[in-house]
């Protein structure tokens, strides 16, 4: 993949190796499926699978191969969190394995050379979910259809497919060949096809075609128009057009399970996709289980409910405070606790919001010495102790151990309990005290909201012990719990002054990872979203980067994209994260924090350890759920 010219193959993990095979001598036909092939409506298997289907060999310790049937229950604490089947299905066109190594998946290879020029190989007769072939047509569909077309695309390509503000060269080659050249290196071109939330570069081009312009007959694109109440057939496409919301039925779909039950719903049916690449050694086609139920339950059941055996595989909205309560449940109810460590940078952290859109608090979220004497004033030891058994890391949002770009001094830099220096920042940037809080430059006392997607508790208590500590420097905390969308819409529009979310989501990179996350390069980035918004629309909303450490971290993150030195590559991480946690542009408060795992105690090929984190590893996705399954009563 690094190489010029290079192929990235199918490689090896822990636990399989997916391989591109010739056909197996015979399959074993499903059993839930036998009775849709005898009636005619399925084909069988062999004329169901691609000629090349992807091959699961397992190690035969921690995991064997397993037989088909049972029905897999797991709690969501939202309909929207329907689209984590995306993630947990975890069928890419390249995947991540268990060592954090990409190799093919839906993808039968992919050809690099420079790392500038992508060649993707399918496999041949690999169909969607309902039986069409999967092509070279869904690729170029999503491309000149919708990718380059003005309707659909009026800015043009996404950011993810330029290089220097420069779209590749796009080819089909043959039906089940497609290839991408840019005039410039793209090492984060495959990582994003890779991702928990993957860059979708095709689509489903037969349905799709129904809702476009260029496709459909105007009278009846129109009535259609009409009949879903859209405002035009542009609208309409963007409707059923849900790769990874998942709340279309009708989508085709690459993944191991299918929705089928039409939101608004309190329960989700998935059922196997009968055109599923990948097969075992035996010839049996996964996914071994044969339905996903999902259940709509508030966020405050999910832990009583995953301890009195209501779900078979639940880490989503249990935390390790809830660990004791489930531990003492396991025998009784018939499921294992298991504790993952987590990888993202903090478990949890503060983000300034360095676009506030009041001039005065956006210049002081600016000033290094403020955001240096908020994260000063934090007691993470006692977070430690008090929140997670003294189980969490007392460090900032920086890298993990386990990185090898990490350094010590980068992860505890700002991160140690010092009120009295703290003080001191503040009384040199000139807040002065007036009673037991500060005042703003105008006059206004030094109260600043710190606003939470109100998802989980465990963001107030922590929050309850950081406005303790930030009491002693005469800065007064107020907590808002909110929604995930309305905080994120908040941040975006400037309101909001702190927000509280996750570290840097992979705290384990390489220096082939991509350093983005520390630069202004995305609007999601809650500490500087007008900054990443401009990026994202190469001009057309947000504001210029306006501060030279972050511009700074722009022209660096620029450098490592064109870089195919893996040294000087290394060099620029250490650049950034030197330059990113001494800045303290974001606070980050802990890290390393376990997170509990239930698991049913029937269901196999679960590992006993592994990491659970969203990027890299897509949660459960990387360990192949389409590999687990139930054992016998």
């Amino acid at each position: 993949m690094r190489g010029s010219p290079g192929t990235l193959a199918a490689g090896a993990s822990l636990w399989a190796f997916l391989i591109s095979a010739p056909a197996l001598a015979a399959f074993d036909e499903t059993p839930s499926l036998k009775a849709e092939v005898e009636a005619g409506r399925l084909p069988p298997i062999a004329k169901r699978l691609p000629a090349e289907p992807s091959v699961v060999k397992f190690d035969g310790k921690s995991k064997r191969a397993g037989r088909h049937g049972g029905k897999l229950n797991i709690l969501m604490g939202r309909a929207k969190d329907v689209r984590q089947m995306v993630v947990y299905g975890y069928a890419r066109l390249v995947g991540y394995d268990e060592k954090f190594n990409i190799v093919p998946d839906i993808l039968k290879s992919v050809d690099v050379n420079d790392g500038r020029r992508f060649t993707l190989n399918l496999r041949k007769g690999h169909r969607w979910s309902d039986g069409h072939p999967f092509t070279a047509e869904d690729f170029r569909y999503w491309w000149e259809d919708m990718a380059t077309d003005p309707d659909i695309s009026k800015l043009g390509p996404p950011a993810f497919m330029l290089v220097n503000g420069k779209p590749p060269k796009f080819e089909v080659i043959d039906e089940t060949t497609v290839r991408y050249t840019w005039d410039a290196p793209h090492p984060k071109f495959l990582p994003l096809l890779a991702g928990a939330r993957p860059e979708f570069i095709y689509r489903p081009a037969h349905y799709m075609k129904q809702f476009h312009a260029k496709h459909q007959d105007a009278a009846k694109l129109d009535q259609m128009v009409k009949a879903a109440k859209r405002r035009n057939w542009v609208s309409l496409h963007f409707r059923y057009d849900r790769p990874y919301k998942n709340d279309n039925p009708d989508f085709p779909s690459l993944q191991p399970w299918v929705q089928t039950t039409k939101p608004p719903a309190k329960r989700f049916v998935f059922k196997r996709n009968p055109f599923f690449h990948r097969v075992d050694e035996r010839g049996r086609q996964l996914p071994y289980v044969d339905e996903v139920i999902v259940t709509v339950a508030s966020s405050k059941l999910i832990s009583p409910k995953a301890g009195t055996g209501d779900t078979d595989l639940q880490a989503r909205g249990i935390a390790l405070k809830n660990f004791p309560y489930l531990k003492k449940a396991e025998k009784r109810n018939n499921y294992t606790v298991k504790l993952w460590p987590t990888a993202k940078g903090a478990h949890m952290a503060l983000f300034p919001n360095m676009n506030h859109s009041d001039p005065v608090w956006r210049k002081l979220f600016r000033d290094v010495r403020f955001r240096r004497a908020l994260s000063l004033a934090i007691d993470r030891r006692q977070i430690s102790k008090l929140i997670y058994f003294g189980l969490a890391s007392p460090t900032g949002n920086s890298v993990l151990r386990e990185s090898q770009v990490y350094k010590k001094e980068y992860a505890e830099r700002w991160a140690k309990l010092d009120i009295k220096k703290a003080n001191a920042l503040l009384d040199e940037i000139g807040l002065k005290k007036a009673g037991p809080v500060r005042r703003l430059p105008d006059g206004r006392p030094l109260e600043i909201t710190v606003e939470t997607s109100g998802e989980e508790l465990e963001q107030t208590d922590i929050l309850r012990l950081v406005k303790d500590t930030w009491a002693k420097i005469g800065v007064k905390m107020l907590i808002k719990p909110s929604q995930r969308e309305v905080l994120r819409n908040r941040v975006f529009a400037g309101s909001t002054q702190v927000a509280v979310w996750f570290g840097l989501e992979n705290g384990i990179p390489t220096a082939d990872s991509s350093p983005s996350a520390l630069a202004p390069t995305s609007q999601q980035h809650l500490q500087w979203p007008k900054w990443g918004q401009y990026v994202e629309t190469k001009g057309k909303a947000g504001e210029p980067v306006d501060m030279e450490g972050p511009r700074k971290l722009m022209e660096l993150n620029k450098a490592w994209n064109v870089s195919t030195s893996k040294d000087e590559k290394t060099n620029i991480w250490h650049r950034m994260l030197d330059l990113f946690t001494d800045q303290v542009y974001t606070i980050g408060l802990v890290s390393r924090v376990p997170q509990p795992v239930v698991v049913n105690a029937r269901l196999r090929n679960v590992p006993k350890k592994a990491i659970y984190n969203w990027e890299p590893g897509a949660h459960f996705g990387v360990y192949r759920p389409d590999t687990f399954w139930f054992a016998g009563k």
